[in-house]
């Protein structure tokens, strides 16, 4: 098989992006991701590992996920779901869930996921922005969509899912192009609100190498990756990555507790994990590291910057050496820390070297000048017509050639392992009656990396209990880890003489108040 270099000198010199087509059974002319993910492997193999955070696990083999998905699309397909038409997601990791994403992939629908710690406001955009006509998800869940919302939508119960389609026929054959819209995700930003993502059947194309190369997926390997699949790290390298090879996706349900996750770890037999530093953290607190034994070899992880302490750790206790995946939900794989290749050397703390056959990185200035090793300037990548295109964070090179992230240019918030945007924080505080102005940014935090913090004006009498009630007010309209876990009130928000927020003298302020 193809991408099964072991070394990477002989990657760098050998590999080029053409190659990953020949990983897949498809064309250009005619490829499907559920074809490439599920169809085309042994049947009798376990496609899915699911536990959850009351302890259960559920397995199901590809011959299963083959079925059920044909099933979906069938099922879709009688209600008027059409080709392209968009289907939105709104559910906790399930075989209901994963039934829904890939049924809908092979009807040739799109699909829309839909975090389930979304608030009405976060899941009305979505549905809204991306036009979608269905709407998988709970009984429960469903009271969280605005009636308004609900009105034009068929919602489809996930409680009742597996039931209104066990009657349907067993085989539906995919007829998308890899040019064909496959999902669109919605990624935060600073300049608005958040940016939808098209994603085309053939991207799938794109996460094969970094699976291989990056996450050091082996062919014997049980992987699992506890992510949620309503964000990228989950779609892309805990759902799609791994089936694309014929391994099973390995999931975490319901709220992390790391014993339950270590409980997976041991009962699954995990070879291969890739998660976010926050997981190991609460794993290197929990102090139940050594009730379990486990058979890791192979650790990668994304999202965030892991300290120094968390990758002693997990080197240490576990006994493996965590590699960093460094990327954009915009324009995929950056840097790797290349867990797939055997002479190759992690430096603690680095976001490795530049994806081999990607497009030319470096770091450059505020002119686009390329800056010597151990200058600190901006991520870039080379366009195809030659210029730079900024990614957004600052770094530097050392003389290796590695990476070394410094913070981010804008003012995107990195927490837990989710990218925040403040904008819609914003948007959500200030519909709160007592809200008169709202500037919202990353405060340092040691366990979290940064949490949200927001700095309001309001037109009351202050009070402890009046930040209690606009946390709740955000937290149920927005996600569960948006809302601000700190409040801060202040007479006047800076902002420039056009009226916006001056987040930098916000955010400079935090960090000299906690001195980091």
């Amino acid at each position: 098989m193809k991408l099964e270099y072991e070394t990477y000198e002989e990657a760098k010199k050998n590999f080029t992006w053409d190659e990953r087509w020949e990983v897949f059974d498809g064309t250009r002319e005619r490829f499907n991701i559920v074809h490439e993910c599920i169809d085309r492997h042994p049947g009798g193999d376990t496609a899915i590992r699911i536990k959850f955070d009351d302890h259960r696990s559920e397995t199901y083999t590809f011959d299963e996920f083959s079925r059920l998905t044909s099933r979906f699309a069938f099922f879709l397909e009688e209600n008027g779901i059409d080709f392209g038409d968009r289907v939105a997601l709104l559910l906790a990791p399930s075989i209901e869930f994963y039934v829904g994403m890939f049924g809908t992939f092979r009807r040739g629908a799109v699909v829309i996921p839909c975090s389930p710690l979304f608030g009405p406001d976060a899941i009305a955009f979505r549905i809204e922005k991306s036009e979608s006509k269905a709407l998988i998800t709970t009984k429960e869940m469903a009271n969280l969509v605005d009636e308004g919302v609900r009105k034009n939508l068929n919602i489809i119960f996930s409680d009742e899912l597996l039931g209104k389609i066990s009657k349907m026929k067993e085989h539906y054959e995919p007829t998308t192009k890899a040019k064909d819209l496959s999902m669109i995700q919605f990624s935060s930003g600073t300049t608005g609100a958040p940016k939808s993502i098209l994603y085309r059947h053939g991207a799938i194309t794109v996460a094969a190498p970094v699976v291989k190369f990056g996450i050091g997926l082996k062919n014997d390997d049980n992987y699992f990756c506890p992510s949620s699949p309503a964000w990228g790290h989950g779609i892309w390298y805990g759902t799609i990555g791994p089936l694309i090879f014929g391994r099973a996706l390995g999931t975490y349900s319901g709220k992390f507790d790391a014993e339950t996750f270590l409980e997976a770890l041991e009962e699954f037999e995990i070879t291969n994990v890739s998660a976010i530093p926050s997981h190991f953290r609460l794993v290197m607190k929990s102090e139940k590291l050594e009730n379990f034994k486990l058979k890791l070899r192979t650790f990668s992880y994304t999202g965030e910057a892991m300290p120094l302490d968390l990758f002693d750790f997990v080197k240490e206790k576990i006994g493996v050496v965590p590699h960093c995946i460094y990327g954009t939900t915009e324009v995929g794989p950056i840097a790797l820390n290349y867990a797939g290749f055997k002479d190759w050397k992690v430096k603690p703390g680095s976001l490795g070297k530049p994806m081999v056959g990607g497009k030319e990185a470096s770091i450059i200035d505020d002119d686009g000048n390329v800056l010597p090793p151990g200058e600190e300037g901006q991520i870039a990548l080379k366009d195809d017509k030659g210029g730079w295109v900024r990614i957004g964070d600052s770094a530097y090179k050392d003389e290796d050639g590695y990476f070394w992230y410094k913070a981010r240019a804008d003012d995107v918030i990195i927490s837990a392992g989710y990218t925040i945007g403040p904008i819609e924080i914003e948007e959500a505080l200030l519909k709160h009656p007592a809200v008169e102005e709202a500037g919202v940014v990353g405060s340092p935090d040691k366990d979290r990396g940064s949490i949200v913090k927001a700095f309001v004006v309001i037109n009351c009498e202050p009070s402890e209990q009046l930040k209690d009630e606009i946390k709740e007010f955000v937290k149920t309209r927005l996600s569960k880890h948006e809302y601000p876990k700190e409040i801060e009130f202040i007479d006047e928000i800076p902002k420039t003489p056009d009226g916006k927020i001056k987040r930098k003298i916000l955010k400079e302020r935090e960090i000299e108040r906690k001195g980091g």
